[in-house]
């Protein structure tokens, strides 16, 4: 993006509603506003046209020639994508190479986020952040999965992993099959009616033309979207190129460090680690983890669906029929 206009009045403002929270969203800049309402028209957020309130969350984004300086003496560490982070007492900064963000939580949470040349790829990594970072000052988590129904259930079943790791081919495969869906990437993981709820994230989906193509086809599948769901089921995938997938049950320790190690923010985001580790922690105690080393048969048309329905209705039922069995004994003793 080349050249620089700074408007005397904002190029672009927009309200947006999730999860009960208000986001103003203001670009100064005349050519990135419609790069950032492409990006915003991406998510699952709903567009508000005159909100009854002053917004929960204020995001702005602007164009610079240079990017100013992080102030000195801040805690430091590096983040995914390059970044580095700076910790201060009222938010943080998050640098990467044509962009900085600068969250401050000072009564109200707002977001700058200031751009110079910057690609399109990087604008999105750092308007997500963005969103990401605000939203979890209000007890909203995200999480890199991808979210389904078992059917003929309401138990949320969460796919969790890394880029390349299979969650949005398998996602696909499901919702081709015929379950409902949240996203097929990311959700926002929030407590609420005394249990964890996982509402979608991502609106499309976004699929590799290959296996070494850097280049993603981007859609919206055929099929139900839910707004939330409650996980009972977490899956934590990898690909393995065998030929036949292995489920394998996790204990609560284990899925309590995958979780960790698959939110990387929970530790990062100091201000609000608290929160996000006790939701973790509420999620592994709440949902069966599993780790699930998916093989070439699940490739097959309805295999995913047929394996995975299988298999966690039988975790259903053994949970069930445990609750019977403890139910007898406290009969028989009475």
């Amino acid at each position: 993006m080349k050249g620089i206009q700074v408007l005397d009045r904002p190029a672009s403002q927009s309200f947006y509603a999730v999860a009960g929270r208000f986001l103003f969203v203001e670009s100064l800049e005349r050519d990135l506003a419609p790069l950032i309402d492409r990006l915003f028209a991406g998510w699952q957020l709903t567009p508000v046209s005159s909100p009854e309130r002053l917004p929960d969350i204020r995001i702005t984004f602007s164009g610079c020639a240079t990017l100013p300086s992080v102030p000195a003496g801040l805690n430091e560490f590096e983040v995914a994508a390059g970044g580095h982070c700076y910790v201060s007492d009222d938010g943080h900064y998050l640098k990467f190479a044509r962009s900085l963000l600068h969250l401050q939580n000072d009564g109200h949470v707002s977001v700058e986020v200031l751009a110079t040349d910057i690609t399109n790829v990087e604008l999105a990594r750092v308007t997500s952040f963005a969103v990401c970072a605000a939203l979890r000052r209000f007890g909203l988590f995200e999480l890199h999965s991808g979210g389904v129904v078992l059917p003929d259930s309401e138990a949320g079943v969460l796919i969790i992993g890394p880029s390349g790791s299979g969650k949005s081919t398998l996602t696909l495969q499901l919702v081709s099959a015929g379950w409902s869906y949240l996203s097929d990437d990311e959700v926002l993981l929030s407590a609420g009616d005394g249990q964890v709820e996982a509402r979608g994230f991502r609106g499309f989906f976004a699929l590799a033309d290959g296996p070494t193509s850097a280049f993603k086809n981007c859609f919206e599948p055929e099929g139900t979207r839910i707004e939330q769901a409650v996980p009972r089921f977490l899956l934590f995938t990898t690909i393995t190129g065998e030929s036949h997938t292995q489920l394998h049950e996790l204990s609560q320790a284990e899925t309590m460090a995958r979780l960790i190690r698959a939110c990387p923010w929970a530790t990062y985001d100091t201000a609000v680690a608290g929160p996000n580790l006790e939701l973790l922690s509420k999620l592994a105690r709440q949902a069966k983890g599993f780790d699930l080393s998916a093989g070439t048969d699940l490739l097959e048309p309805g295999a995913a669906s047929r394996f995975l329905s299988v298999s966690l209705w039988l975790t259903i039922a053994g949970k069930e029929n445990h609750r019977d069995t403890e139910t007898q004994r406290r009969t028989e003793s009475q």
